[in-house]
């Protein structure tokens, strides 16, 4: 079922049925700034389960974590780097995702995530006025692992169809790359991924002194 999201004047029934099928534990496909999502509650493990399974992906490689605001990372991360705070206060809303260490008490199953969850803010209307309702969703690339990322709601279809409960159609990403990933786990912030932000951005922000070099 794809649904319409171009208008914040006319979007509320297709949020108010991509809320509900969040809510009772079924897959959803959300536009971003960056490419399309497919994702689902993050705190329903069978859920999330159900997100990899239509990517087929496994649990190796866990979904990041969408969030409406900076202010949900404390009750999702533990001892954040500054370096990373940085980051997250200057290009939130955007296309970073950073890496961090979860809080341990959190009852949730992402996957063999080791202790972190990678979390980012999206810079998308749409994207957000779900997230303020929803709260944190398990959301990976909208896409058949080894196919390129969906960059629109047909696109996400072609490749998921009905595993997914929910199309939320806002048209064509505005970035169509994906997000660039930080690792803030470590002494010095590692550049996981390159994509829609630059090392040289990161590095204006926090320092190249807080940015590992290539050789890690």
């Amino acid at each position: 079922m794809i649904l319409d999201t171009h208008d914040p004047s006319t979007w509320g029934p297709s949020l108010d049925a991509a809320v509900d099928a969040v809510s009772r534990g079924a897959v959803i496909v959300l536009p971003t700034d960056t490419v399309y999502g497919v994702g689902a509650d993050a705190f329903q493990p069978d859920a999330v389960a159900a997100v990899l399974a239509a990517k087929g992906r496994g649990r190796q490689m866990p979904p990041p974590v969408l969030i409406p605001s900076v202010r949900t990372v404390d009750g999702l991360a533990r001892e954040v780097p500054d370096a990373a705070r940085s980051l997250m206060e200057e290009c939130w809303p955007g296309a970073l995702t950073v890496i961090v260490k979860a809080q341990p008490s959190l009852a949730w199953d992402l996957g063999e995530t080791h202790g972190t969850v990678a979390l980012r803010v999206p810079d998308h209307p749409a994207a957000l006025a779900l997230l303020t309702r929803t709260g944190p969703l398990a959301v990976t690339s909208a896409n058949r692992t080894g196919e390129p990322a969906a960059t629109t709601a047909a696109g996400a279809e072609e490749q998921l169809g009905e595993a997914v409960a929910v199309y939320l159609d806002a048209g064509d990403s505005p970035l169509g790359v994906a997000s660039t990933i930080v690792d803030a786990t470590g002494p010095r912030l590692r550049i996981v991924r390159q994509g829609g932000i630059s090392r040289d951005t990161i590095v204006d922000i926090v320092g190249e002194d807080a940015v590992a070099g290539d050789d890690g």
